[in-house]
């Protein structure tokens, strides 16, 4: 695994992260109803204080591409989405502190 494709792997996690928050901030602004749309259920998950299970919800995604890279064989990705994931792990843990 060289130092390359395990940075491209964690800026793949993030990136997937951020995407799988946005989806489920989507879903759940269409099913609470709320007519702000996605910023209107960020800015209510924070100041209710439920950030932190929304980020994990979208860390889902992180999942599906780290099997999509190991099934590839691609092990430094992996490995990189790996990381970004306890990464995501360690922030949420902050967050909820």
């Amino acid at each position: 695994m060289d130092k390359k494709s395990i940075i491209t792997g964690v800026i793949i996690g993030l990136i997937s992260n951020a995407t799988g928050l946005f989806f489920v901030s989507l879903f759940t602004a269409k099913m609470s109803g709320r007519s702000g749309g996605v910023t209107a259920v960020l800015e209510a998950a924070i100041s209710e204080d439920f950030i932190g299970k929304l980020i994990s919800l979208g860390a889902i995604l992180n999942l599906i591409c780290f099997f999509y890279f190991i099934r590839k064989k691609k092990d430094g990705h992996a490995g990189g989405i790996l990381a970004a994931t306890i990464l995501i792990a360690v922030g949420t843990f902050i967050i909820k502190l």
